[in-house]
C-alpha cells in the first residue's frame, strides 16, 4: 500500500527516463552551451556514443575499471575518472589552445531542428536568444522565421504570439512541461518570461501530444528554465536602452549537496519615461514597471526525482494620454497585475532493466489579479488556477511504447466590467492513451486519444496522429493530423480591445471551440562542400468545425464575439526555410511563409453573411538572419531582416472612413555586436534600425471619448529606432 501511495505521488517534466545501470551525463563548453556529437568512450575497450542535441549521454558501465574519455573537434580531450557510476555528470570542454596555434571550433547552432523528433519542433537555445535584445519571451523569436509577436494595441503595452496564421490563444503555452499563461494573462504573459531566465524555448507546430491537454490547435511553445543542477553559480544581466528603458537580471544557483540543488531568480524591470514622437498626445508605449521573483528546488535520490518552485510577479502599466500635454481630464489607462504561481514535479523509476518504465505526477496552482481602468471603464479581474496530470510510461521494447494518463484542470474567474459580472467556474478532468511504434529509427507512429468532460460542454474526445518517415539520413519526412480544443475567455484573452470607444456584444451560449489541424512538413539534410544544406518545406491547415468570431467588421463601432455555426473559418500556412554556414563561424537562416486566413462573418442586423481574410494579419512574411563569430568566439555579429507583407483592415465606416481598406508591407531590420570575454561580455545594438513606424496608429487621437476613437488598429511598429545596450557576467560552476 506504501509504495502504491509513493508511486502515485511521483512526477515527472521529462518523459525520456533512462535505465539506472547506465553511466549519465553532460558535454557542455565554456558558454555552458551543449556539445552536440562529443565523442564519449572508455579508454580501453574504445566502446563508445555520441552527445544528442542537449549534450546528453549515456553508455553502458565498462567491464573493468577504466577512464572515460570525452573529445570534439577544437576542443581538448577530458579524461574522467569516476568513482561512482550512478551518478550523473557534467563534463566541459575546454579550447585547444596549444602552442599559440589559433583554433577554429565549430559554432553550435543557435536554432536546433529536432531530427529525432516526431513532431515537427525545433529548440530556441540560449545562445540564439541572445543574439537580440531579449529582455523577455515576447522579444525571443526576433530570429525566428515560424513565430510572429506583435503589439495588439497602441497604449497597453500587450503583445500575441501568431504560428500558423493563427492568433496566439490557439498556441499552447508551456513552462517546464505544464499549460501556463492562459486566459488573463495571456495578453501579457509574454513579458513574464525574462529572456535571461531561459535555458531555451521548444516550438512545435500542429496539433502536438495529447500528454499536454487538448488545447494546441495551433501549436505549442514550451519555456524551460535554468536548471540548479547546472545552471552556473551567478549570472547578471543588466540592459538599458536610449528610451530610458533599464532591465536588472540575476540568477544563482546552490548544489546543497549531491542531492538537492536550488535557484533564486529575480528581475527588475523600469520603462517609465513617456515618449511621443508621432506628437499624438498618446505615449507611443505605456510607462512599464515589473518585479519578478522565482525560486526554484531539485532533489534527485537513486531513482527518485522531485522539483519545486514557486513565483510573484507585480507590474504596473499606465499608458494612454500624456499628462504633460493633456493637463485636464487626460484620457489614461491604468493596469495593475499581481500573480502567484507554485509548481511540483514528482518522479519516479520502475524497475532496474534497459527498457524505461516510470510514473510521474504534475501539480500547478496560480492566482492571477488584475485591476484595469480604460479611462472610465473599470475592468478587474483574478482567475484561479490548478492543473495536476498524472502520468505512467513504460517501453515495451525498442519499437513498442505506451503512455497513459489522468488530468484535471480547474478555472475560476471573478470578474467584473463596470457595473456588469462575468463570474464562472470551468472543471475539465481527463484521460489519455498515447502509443509510439518505431520501426528501426526509420518509421515512426505516434497515436494519441483522449477523452475529457468540461462542466461547462461536457464530454468531447481528442484524436491525434503523428508520422515520421525517414528513408535516407538526409531525407526526413512528417505529417499530422488532430483535433485541438479550447475555452474563449472573451475579456480576459482580449481586454486590450477595450483601449476604444467600441461597443463590446457578447452573444449568449459561446460553444467551445474546436477544429482539425493537419501537416505536412519535409526536411533536407543535405552535404555541400563539407558543411550541411538544410532545407525545410511545409503545410499546415486547420478547419474550425466551431469558433468563436471576433467580428471588427459588421460596424465599425463595435465589436461582437459570436459563434460561427453554419459557417466556415479555415486558415492555410505554407513555408520554405533554408539555413547554411558558408564559412566557418558564420550561420545564415532564409524563410519565407504565405498565410491564407479566411472566416465567414455574419451581420447582426441584416443576417447577411459575407466570407473575407481575417484582418491585421500579414498576407506573407520574409525573414534573413545571418551571425558571425570571429575565431577563439571574440566577438560575435548579428543581423536580421524582417519582411512583413500588407493585409486587410478592418472595414471602415462607409460614410465616414478613417482607416483604409488595407495596410501595406514593411520592413525592420535589428542587429547587435557582441564582445566576449573570458566570464563576461557586453552588447550594443539596434532595433527597427530605419526607424519605420506606422502612421496614425490611433484612430481620432484628438477625441478619445468619441464615438470614432480606436487604439486596436495595429499592423505595424509603434515606436521607431532604439539603440540598446549591456553587459552580462556570470561565474561559472565548472
Amino acid at each position: 500500500m506504501t509504495k502504491n501511495i509513493i508511486l502515485f505521488l511521483l512526477f515527472i517534466s521529462s518523459f525520456s527516463i533512462f535505465a539506472a545501470d547506465k553511466v549519465k551525463g553532460y558535454v557542455f563548453d565554456e558558454t555552458k552551451e551543449p556539445v552536440i556529437g562529443a565523442n564519449i568512450y572508455w579508454e580501453k575497450s574504445k566502446k563508445g556514443t555520441v552527445t544528442n542535441i542537449d549534450g546528453y549521454f549515456e553508455i553502458d558501465p565498462p567491464s573493468g575499471h577504466e577512464h572515460l574519455m570525452v573529445s570534439y573537434t577544437g576542443y581538448s580531450t577530458q579524461s574522467v575518472h569516476l568513482d561512482n557510476h550512478d551518478e550523473e555528470i557534467n563534463i566541459i570542454l575546454k579550447e585547444d589552445l596549444e602552442l599559440q596555434e589559433v583554433v577554429i571550433s565549430q559554432r553550435n547552432p543557435g536554432t536546433i531542428s529536432q531530427r529525432t523528433s516526431v513532431l515537427q519542433s525545433q529548440k530556441i537555445t540560449y545562445a540564439e536568444i541572445c543574439r537580440a535584445a531579449c529582455c523577455n519571451l515576447g522579444e525571443s523569436f526576433e530570429t525566428n522565421p515560424s513565430v510572429d509577436v506583435a503589439y495588439s494595441d497602441a497604449t497597453t503595452g500587450a503583445k500575441q504570439i501568431k504560428l500558423l496564421g493563427l492568433a496566439g490563444t490557439y498556441v499552447q503555452m508551456l513552462t517546464e512541461n505544464y499549460p501556463n499563461f492562459r486566459g488573463v494573462s495571456s495578453p501579457f504573459g509574454l513579458d513574464y518570461v525574462p529572456g535571461a531566465w531561459m535555458e531555451g524555448i521548444y516550438i512545435s507546430k500542429g496539433t502536438s501530444s495529447v500528454k499536454n491537454g487538448y488545447e494546441a490547435l495551433a501549436g505549442q511553445i514550451n519555456v524551460e528554465y535554468k536548471k540548479p543542477k547546472t545552471a552556473d553559480v551567478l549570472s547578471l544581466n543588466l540592459f538599458a536602452n536610449d528610451a530610458q528603458r533599464m532591465e536588472v537580471n540575476a540568477d544563482g544557483s546552490w548544489l546543497i549537496n549531491d542531492k538537492l540543488s536550488t535557484g533564486l531568480f529575480a528581475h527588475y524591470s523600469n520603462d517609465t519615461k513617456g515618449h511621443d514622437n508621432n506628437d499624438d498626445a498618446f505615449l507611443d508605449y505605456p510607462k512599464t514597471t515589473q518585479l519578478n521573483l522565482m525560486n526554484r528546488w531539485n532533489y534527485e535520490s537513486g531513482k527518485y526525482m522531485s522539483q519545486y518552485g514557486g513565483r510573484f510577479i507585480h507590474e504596473e502599466r499606465t499608458g494612454g494620454q500624456d499628462p504633460k500635454q493633456i493637463t485636464t481630464n487626460p484620457y489614461q489607462i491604468k493596469l495593475k497585475t499581481n500573480r502567484g504561481e507554485m509548481y511540483t514535479k514528482q518522479a519516479y523509476v520502475i524497475g532496474n532493466g534497459e527498457l524505461a518504465e516510470s510514473v510521474a505526477l504534475i501539480a500547478s496552482g496560480s492566482i492571477h489579479d488584475q485591476e484595469s481602468m480604460f479611462d472610465n471603464k473599470k475592468y478587474d479581474v483574478t482567475q484561479k488556477n490548478l492543473y495536476a496530470s498524472l502520468l505512467y510510461e513504460k517501453d515495451f521494447s525498442h519499437k513498442h511504447n505506451l503512455s497513459t494518463g489522468l488530468s484535471l484542470n480547474y478555472d475560476e474567474y471573478k470578474e467584473l466590467l463596470e457595473t456588469t459580472n462575468y463570474n464562472r467556474r470551468e472543471a475539465v478532468p481527463g484521460a489519455y492513451a498515447q502509443y509510439t511504434y518505431n520501426l528501426n529509427d526509420k518509421l515512426i507512429l505516434l497515436g494519441g486519444l483522449r477523452a475529457d468532460y468540461s462542466s461547462r460542454y461536457g464530454t468531447f474526445v481528442t484524436p491525434r496522429l503523428h508520422v515520421k518517415y525517414n528513408p535516407y539520413e538526409w531525407m526526413h519526412f512528417r505529417g499530422s493530423v488532430g483535433k485541438g480544443y479550447r475555452t474563449a475567455n472573451i475579456l480576459a484573452e482580449n481586454n486590450y480591445l477595450l483601449a476604444s470607444s467600441r461597443k463590446i456584444n457578447i452573444a449568449d451560449n459561446l460553444a467551445q471551440e474546436e477544429a482539425w489541424n493537419a501537416g505536412l512538413n519535409v526536411t533536407f539534410y543535405l552535404p555541400i562542400a563539407d558543411k550541411q544544406l538544410t532545407i525545410i518545406g511545409e503545410y499546415y491547415h486547420t478547419n474550425f468545425l466551431n469558433q468563436v468570431v471576433v467580428d471588427m467588421d459588421s460596424d465599425p463601432h463595435a465589436i461582437s464575439f459570436y459563434n460561427l455555426g453554419d459557417g466556415k473559418s479555415y486558415t492555410s500556412s505554407s513555408q520554405i526555410e533554408v539555413s547554411y554556414p558558408f564559412f566557418k563561424g558564420f550561420t545564415f537562416t532564409g524563410a519565407y511563409r504565405w498565410n491564407k486566413s479566411t472566416s465567414d462573418y455574419t451581420n447582426p442586423e441584416t443576417g447577411k453573411v459575407t466570407r473575407m481574410s481575417k484582418p491585421l494579419l500579414n498576407d506573407y512574411k520574409g525573414l534573413t538572419t545571418a551571425s558571425y563569430q570571429t575565431p577563439l568566439g571574440k566577438w560575435q555579429f548579428d543581423l536580421t531582416a524582417q519582411f512583413n507583407g500588407g493585409g486587410r483592415m478592418p472595414t471602415p465606416d462607409a460614410l465616414a472612413p478613417l482607416w483604409n481598406e488595407t495596410f501595406s508591407s514593411h520592413t525592420v531590420v535589428n542587429g547587435q555586436i557582441t564582445k566576449y570575454f573570458r566570464n563576461w561580455n557586453i552588447y550594443l545594438g539596434v532595433e527597427n534600425l530605419f526607424d519605420y513606424r506606422q502612421n496614425n496608429p490611433i484612430i481620432d487621437a484628438a477625441n478619445p471619448r468619441s464615438d470614432n476613437f480606436d487604439a486596436t488598429m495595429i499592423w505595424g511598429p509603434v515606436h521607431g529606432r532604439k539603440i540598446y545596450g549591456g553587459i552580462r557576467f556570470t561565474i561559472p560552476r565548472f
